[in-house]
């Protein structure tokens, strides 16, 4: 019985990696990593040059590239030896070990194989940038407030699974519960690139812990999104053109903050775009992620103006997006969570409130190419 199952597994893994090569040979050809290893040299011999630090900016660019550049060459050298070694073991007939091994080396590749076809997906110059997630109560009063919570810390935890950094740049508590609007700073490789697909509208629907009547509520909240700007792309803020407030951080946070000006607020006064950071206990830190998230704000504004200067119907599609209902999360009288532009679903609710997000980005990114 032991001998037949294995038979079995054998040729469904057999099966798995040749569907796998043919997978591997559509996403990357020989010729690619020969581009991607010229590159890599080629970016070294510059960092290499003697005065290569003179321009901090152009330095910084070219090793965010030359890192870029050689994660692509690692995942593709992984995928091939997987393959390899998975060709290797599938001539070892019937050994339980040895299938086992193959199973792991296979879904691991597949997993590799994955993620380099979803970031081929990801095309514009901003997608692979640090990401600006911003949450806001919408409609639904405390229940409201709850929801925003909730989101705040789904996106946390997505990050943290990600491998990703996180910062809690700004925070405004609730009145009861929960809060009126957050900022996280979110640090990784495509972190602006999945994160997009969150900008939006999102929708709860629950028996409300607030209502002693124990009834159904139906409560929003608004997230966006904007990628962080790097120092290699030109911004122009004018310091005259700039209003710094600081106060002091109120809410949760300590006695520090309760004490000192620590927090900051920046009003750049010819567009009234005005950003806060009030997490750090330094005015000097908050001070400099404020102009972070200012640089980032601005450089969106001026690609809103662009695009409204090259098309205007399409600035206003786009601009409507930020408002529409992207997602609903519902809890009774059934559990699903539903994204209503890809009609993707997932039964298990809890686990995406707990960050489980990447098969509704995944499946948003693969909807918006195939509308391309």
């Amino acid at each position: 019985m032991a001998k037949t199952e294995d038979v079995q597994l054998k040729d469904e893994l057999q099966r798995q990696a040749q569907q796998l090569q043919q997978q591997w040979q559509k996403l990357c050809t020989a010729q690619q990593i020969t581009q991607w290893q010229q590159c890599v040299q080629q970016l070294d011999e510059q960092i290499q040059q003697e005065g290569f630090w003179q321009n901090p900016t152009q330095a910084a660019a070219i090793q965010q590239e030359r890192t870029r550049t050689h994660k692509l060459l690692q995942r593709a050298q992984k995928v091939q030896q997987l393959l390899t070694d998975s060709q290797e073991l599938l001539q070892l007939l019937g050994e339980h070990d040895s299938l086992h091994e193959l199973q792991q080396d296979l879904k691991q590749a597949q997993d590799l194989v994955d993620t380099m076809r979803l970031q081929q997906l990801l095309q514009e110059p901003t997608d692979i940038n640090d990401a600006i997630v911003t949450v806001n109560t919408g409609q639904g009063g405390v229940d409201a407030q709850d929801f925003a919570q909730m989101l705040l810390r789904m996106y946390q935890r997505y990050a943290q699974q990600q491998g990703y950094q996180v910062q809690l740049a700004d925070m405004q508590e609730g009145d009861e519960a929960g809060i009126k609007s957050a900022t996280l700073l979110i640090s990784g490789e495509y972190a602006y690139g999945y994160l997009k697909a969150e900008i939006g509208v999102h929708r709860l629907v629950r028996i409300s812990p607030f209502d002693a009547g124990g009834r159904r509520h139906t409560s929003f909240a608004a997230v966006w999104v904007l990628p962080q700007i790097n120092d290699d792309v030109q911004v122009d803020i004018q310091p005259q053109q700039l209003r710094i407030d600081t106060f002091r951080a109120g809410g949760a946070g300590g006695q520090h903050q309760n004490k000192t000006d620590s927090a900051v607020r920046i009003t750049h006064e010819p567009t009234g775009i005005v950003v806060v950071c009030r997490s750090e206990r330094s005015q000097i830190q908050n001070r400099t992620t404020a102009m972070k998230m200012l640089r980032a704000r601005l450089y969106q504004h001026e690609q809103q103006k662009r695009l409204a200067e090259k098309n205007r119907a399409e600035a206003a599609k786009r601009e409507a997006s930020f408002g529409s209902q992207i997602r609903n999360y519902v809890l009774a009288p059934y559990r699903l969570a539903k994204d209503l532009r890809t009609n993707h679903e997932i039964g298990n609710v809890e686990a995406v409130l707990d960050g489980n997000l990447q098969p509704f980005i995944e499946s948003y990114l693969l909807h918006t190419a195939g509308n391309k």
